[in-house]
């Protein structure tokens, strides 16, 4: 089901449970409510026409000074922004939304004159600054921000005591402050530094410098030292009671500082323990949490969901999946932030099918296989939708759950056994590795150059098929096993959407009986396909993806029955390409009517027969048959008789 917290004006980010699994513990997932987005009208936030020119400069350090108070919507603040022009400015722009006033602009301590218009903060520097000089200039603002978007800035409350949060995803920073709001340049470094009654506190970026508390003031001072894009900067403010989870890894130790309400203190204590085992998983698969020298931690809010602001994710509840989530972000949203939003699978995608991950390494028999199942059913609840975002403007669709999330993780699932897992967990590492990209941004190009090189083979089809491809395949399985344990098996494919012709992967196709059980790997390429393989027992079923690696739904097994002597009808070769025989047991001599049909049931070819004694078979040309699977039927007197075959090319 869908949760939604009435207090949140609106919500980021869902939580799902698993309808199949009432006792299920830990079943939380990330998913939007888009016709919540809908209901209330939030339309999203374009990009101002300041993103190009902005980026005349690098915004190498910005130092954040607010004054608050969480239980009065209002914000006033000072900014001060160190940069490097890139070549020769008059001016620098900011984005700014229009509701926020901005009482003046200082530069080298005089006061400069400023355009504010169209959302965009426009700085008129005295004379003309010289490229790659590093150089500063401070914004004083206030005012009532919107609240855009997911909510970019909200308040609320908890047991009688106000909370107020920020949270800027996609396009909500410039809503609550000056800021670069783009996803090419991310700011080198942020001191961050809240006033606010000195009952509350406030949980932010990095690490806590210094809370100091003057009469009725508390200032927090928080400091970030690593590269960060604006919408990730955050700060929250309450009665907040903290306490520390320690996750020890290779000599070494990272603290989650947890900021929560005091009512929910107990219960959110145990509930975060669950981020050791986690946080220790990802490093053994990713690498070492990318900010081990500041911390992680956790800030209580009300709404449903998560945001994973660097180094703090802001949460509305502390379900297994959803911190999982969360954490996972760290390396794919924070440590390498998706370069568009077109490519926002990089962050939701993978952070979905690490989740995942989580139960496959902790909980494989209980909780692996409903995950991926659960996923699939999603993704193929509708017919199309690809996992590249077209519309950028539309923030429900950046953030579509069935998309960005499920099927963003699924065709991670899907690659990682087209490759295999050593080439899988290589490749990723070796993108988040990579000095170009690591703590900077990437797009979906980035992260498959590094998979085609660490599998030796070019995933330009794949990602043709899965990422920029609408829907998913149909299978139709036919098969037969003869006495010697010889299986001959057909494959036809259908797609759901007419943007992919062919899904080419390879299948899993398992066999099974009473005591055996064996997996087979077969390379489909076209529809129609004819397999075969040697077995070393009689099956009784075949199954296709038993271990759901394939996204893929509406899928038939047809078993095809030997021919038994005498008393049943034989069509050989099966599967076959030109020709057909039809054979028949001596009960049944006399006058016959053949018909053949396709699966659509088409009548194909039809003919009478006179078998006996001396004349028990029929030889049929099928040659301008299209492959696929067909019917045949033999009528002889009152009595019909069925049997499927396979036109194999």
């Amino acid at each position: 089901m869908t949760i939604f917290n009435s207090n949140s004006k609106v919500m980021k980010k869902l939580l799902f449970f698993f309808a199949f699994l009432p006792t299920l513990l830990f079943s939380q997932s990330e998913l939007h409510s888009i016709s919540n987005i809908e209901q209330k009208g939030i339309i999203a936030n374009r990009l101002s026409p300041a993103t190009q020119a902005i980026n005349n400069s690098n915004f190498i350090y910005q130092r954040c000074e607010w004054n608050i108070d969480p239980a009065v919507y209002y914000i006033k603040g000072k900014i001060t922004t160190d940069f490097i022009p890139s070549s020769s400015i008059s001016q620098l722009e900011f984005d700014l939304s229009d509701s926020l006033q901005v009482d003046s602009v200082k530069y080298h301590g005089n006061t400069i004159s400023f355009l504010h218009n169209a959302e965009i903060l426009i700085v008129n520097f005295p004379s003309s600054l010289p490229a790659s000089i590093i150089d500063s200039v401070t914004v004083f603002y206030q005012g009532v921000p919107p609240s855009t978007g997911f909510g970019s800035y909200d308040t609320s409350s908890h047991a009688g005591a106000p909370v107020l949060w920020t949270l800027s995803e996609p396009y909500g920073a410039k809503d609550w402050w000056p800021c670069k709001q783009n996803l090419s340049d991310k700011i080198d470094s942020v001191d961050i530094i809240v006033s606010s009654p000195s009952m509350y506190t406030t949980a932010s970026n990095g690490i806590l410098t210094k809370d100091s508390v003057n009469g009725p003031t508390r200032i927090c001072y928080w400091k970030h030292r690593h590269p960060i894009a604006a919408y990730l900067v955050c700060f929250a403010t309450s009665n907040y009671s903290v306490y520390t989870d320690l996750v020890p890894y290779n000599g070494d130790t990272v603290k989650v500082i947890n900021y929560v309400y005091p009512e929910n203190f107990a219960a959110h204590q145990i509930e975060t323990a669950n981020i050791v085992p986690i946080m220790q998983l990802y490093d053994t698969l990713f690498g070492a949490y990318p900010f081990t020298d500041e911390k992680y931690g956790h800030a209580e809010c009300n709404f449903g969901g998560g945001m994973e602001h660097t180094t703090i994710t802001f949460i509305g509840g502390f379900g297994y999946e959803l911190l999982a989530h969360e954490l996972a972000h760290h390396w794919f949203g924070d440590q390498i932030t998706c370069g568009s939003w077109h490519d926002i699978w990089l962050n939701e995608g993978f952070a979905t099918y690490l989740s995942g991950l989580c139960y496959e390494h902790y909980t494989p028999t209980l909780y692996w296989k409903p995950f991926k199942i659960m996923r699939i059913s999603y993704v193929t609840s509708l017919p199309d939708g690809s996992v590249y975002c077209g519309d950028t403007v539309n923030v429900p669709r950046i953030f579509d759950d069935r998309l960005s999330y499920a099927k963003g993780g699924m065709i991670l699932n899907t690659l990682r056994w087209v490759i295999g897992d050593s080439a899988f967990y290589a490749g990723i590492k070796n993108y988040l590795n990579d000095p170009a990209l690591a703590y900077g941004f990437a797009l979906t190009s980035d992260l498959q150059q590094h998979l085609e090189i660490a599998s030796g083979q070019s995933l330009t089809w794949y990602f043709n098929d899965w990422y920029y491809g609408q829907g998913f395949p149909s299978y139709t399985i036919s098969w037969s096993q003869d006495a010697s344990n010889a299986v001959s098996f057909t494959v036809n494919q259908t797609q759901s959407d007419p943007s992919v012709p062919f899904f080419e992967l390879p299948l899993p196709i398992r066999f099974k009986d009473a005591t055996h059980d064996t997996i087979i790997r077969i390379n489909n390429s076209f529809s129609g396909q004819p397999f075969s393989t040697q077995l070393s027992f009689h099956a009784d079923s075949l199954i296709f993806d038993p271990d759901y690696w394939i996204i893929s739904a509406n899928n038939t097994i047809n078993n095809i029955p030997p021919f038994q002597i005498d008393y049943a009808i034989n069509v050989y070769p099966n599967p076959s390409s030109d020709q057909l025989v039809i054979s028949v047991g001596n009960a049944y001599s006399g006058n016959s009517k053949i018909k053949i049909y396709n699966v659509e049931g088409k009548l194909m070819h039809e003919e009478e027969s006179i078998f006996s004694s001396t004349v028990s078979s029929k030889t049929i040309d099928i040659s301008h048959f299209a492959k696929g699977v067909y019917v045949i039927t033999l009528q002889n007197g009152n009595t019909n008789f069925t049997r499927e075959f396979i036109k194999a090319k």
